[in-house]
Parts: structure tokens; sequence; C-alpha cells
């Protein structure tokens, strides 16, 4: 199987399965001499972690990571780091209603066409259980950007019909964490609380958005035609399972504007060159200008509701299909450290490459 590797430079391949008895990464390109908080690694898995709150799923995992490699008195050794999370609380059984069926809009008939066999036990190596490994290797990315300054924060910015209307530049993000759902408009949070135990109740599920904001991303990472800084992010945001668009800076709504209205005029302050807005989310040409990145990602609601439909077995037999155990009535509060992942990721893999491999 292909497309286990992400990156130039910084770059991570992940391995393992939802019901698996472990699930990994290797971490390679990563510079010699960065210091590494591993309580902040754990911190970050544990806002990814399921069974967090009473808005997603209730599986149990703790998370726990173990080092295996690459790390040395707490010092990355330019070596390649391997981290392990060993599953402790898969309930296989939970799945063997579908071993012969197709669930709607999963992998499973898919996975199955392309490879001829399938691990129906979650999802296999289609679970967002895979995830974890990204959040593992991205809270080193993150602790290698925060040497040079730079800052990646995502938080929840719509579910279903709820929109927060305020642009990131009039929030708080530190309140991001003081709630389950990640909203830091503590109004607009409790009724995306409410909405979500309602969809849960019904059986169903429901999607939204995650917003994503870098600051003080230097000038010039990204290149100009194949390896756009924007494209990369949009193909990091689209890899998250249950992704279903990408959009940076004016996005959608700019094409309601004028090109007198959507041109960003340069200024300079602080001897510095700026722009004086920032329709263009902080990247032109496929490079960063030094202003702020921002983007938009929209995610489906959950593939699986406890609701009985009508699918196929693999025979192409009419079957009947429900979903059973534990599952997320919506993504949105755990993909918010997984788009920040994905986003630090990319950032990091642009900065090493145009500098040293050494701090």
């Amino acid at each position: 199987m292909a497309g286990n590797t992400f990156g130039q430079i910084f770059r991570i391949t992940t391995f393992g399965e939802s019901h698996g008895a472990a699930l990994g990464v290797i971490i390679d390109g990563c510079p010699a001499g960065l210091k590494i908080d591993t309580a902040f690694i754990q911190s970050e898995l544990d806002r990814r972690k399921p069974g967090q709150s009473n808005i997603v799923t209730q599986r149990k995992e703790k998370d726990e990571f173990e080092i295996l490699s690459g790390i040395f008195e707490g010092v990355t050794q330019g070596t390649p780091i391997g981290i392990i999370i060993r599953n402790e609380d898969q309930k296989s059984k939970d799945y063997e209603h579908i071993k012969e069926s197709y669930r709607p809009s999963h992998a499973d008939f898919t996975y199955d066409s392309k490879y001829g066999t399938r691990d129906h036990r979650g999802g296999g190596r289609s679970s967002a259980r895979e995830t974890a490994m990204r959040v593992a290797a991205a809270a080193i990315a993150k602790q290698l950007l925060k040497h040079f300054g730079i800052e990646v924060s995502a938080y929840v910015s719509k579910v279903g019909h709820l929109k927060l209307e305020k642009d990131y530049s009039q929030l708080d993000l530190s309140k991001t964490e003081e709630n389950i759902v990640r909203c830091p408009d503590p109004e607009t949070a409790e009724q995306m609380i409410e909405l979500i135990k309602k969809v849960r109740k019904d059986g169903d599920t429901i999607g939204g958005t995650v917003s994503c904001v870098i600051k003080n991303v230097p000038v010039g990472l990204g290149e100009p035609v194949f390896d756009k800084l924007h494209a990369d992010l949009g193909k990091a945001m689209l890899s998250i399972n249950a992704c279903k668009g990408f959009e940076y800076g004016s996005g959608f709504a700019g094409t309601e504007l004028l090109g007198s209205q959507h041109n960003d005029l340069f200024i300079k302050e602080n001897d510095k060159i700026k722009t004086k807005t920032n329709h263009s989310g902080g990247v032109q040409g496929g490079i960063s200008n030094g202003m702020d990145i921002y983007f938009n990602v929209a995610f489906k609601p959950v593939a699986t509701i406890m609701q009985e439909q009508d699918s196929v077995d693999k025979e192409g037999n009419d079957a009947k299909v429900t979903g059973k155990g534990r599952h997320d009535p919506c993504v949105l509060p755990r993909a918010v450290p997984i788009v920040e992942a994905m986003a630090a990721l990319t950032l990091a893999d642009h900065l090493l490459r145009h500098r040293n491999s050494k701090l």
C-alpha cells in the first residue's frame, strides 16, 4: 500500500490499524538539538483522544505514547524518531455485522475493490484512529515551529447551520480549550454543544467547519509551481478523514469581490513591508508573504449513524446496515488538534526546505 508518508524534509510515515496491536509513526528529517517536552506531546494527544467528553465517541484509549528512538536525554539526535501508541480498548465484535456488507459513505467498498481484502474492524487502516500518530508527530513539529516563533491555532467555527460569525482577529483563541466543542466564543459554543447532543440522541450525525490561523510565518515558505504552500496545506487537510473541503484567505467569498476590492495593497510599517488587507490569506504566488495564514476546513457528518440504512453485501445482494459500537456524532471537536497537526507538519517541512538540518 502506497501513500503512508507525508512531507519531503520533515517527513512522517505512519503505520498500524484501528483494532491492531499498536499505531506508530517514524519521523525523519527532524534537526538535531531540539529540546523535546514530552508532557506537551501527551497533552496534544489528550486533545484528540476518544472518550474526552459526552459529545464524542466513548471508546476509552489513554493514548499514552512510547518513544523508541531518535531522542536522547530529551534532545533530538537528528536520527529517525520512532513513536508508538498501543491500542487498549478495541471491541472488534461491534463490527462483525458489517464483515460481509458495505457501510454507506465509508471506505469499505473502495478499499475491498482496490486491495481485494479489508480489515472490517473499525475500518482498519482507513480509520481516523491513524490520526493519533499525526498528532504525536506534529507535537514535535510544533516545538520546532515554536523555536522560530510560529504559532498554529485551530477552532470550531461552524456546526451544521450554527456559524461563528466573528473573524478570527475578533476572537480570543486562548478560550478555545475552555469548552468541549472547542469554539472560542462561549455563547456560540453552548448552542453547538446542545445541537450535537440533540443529533446524537436522534441516532444521527452532523458536520461543520474548523478554522485555522498560523501566525508569525516568515516570508518565503513555499514554491511557485507544484509545491505552493497553500496547495500543500490543502493536500494536508484533505488527507484528514471526513474532510470535504479547503479554502484559504478570502476563499469562495472572494469570488464575489471585484479585483479593486480584493487586491491586498502593500504598505511599509515599522520598517517592514506588509499588506493593508489580507484577502490572500498570507500566501501569494504559492509563497508566504509574512501575513497571517488562515483557512477553513469542511468536515462531513460522520458516516456511521445509529439508524438502519440500505446497502449491499460483497455479492451485491441487498443488505441492511445499522451502526453499532462507539462513534462520534460530530468529528469537529477532535478534528481541531488534527487540523493543527497537519498544518504544523506542512509548515515544519517547508521551513526546513529553506534551512540547514541543524538548529
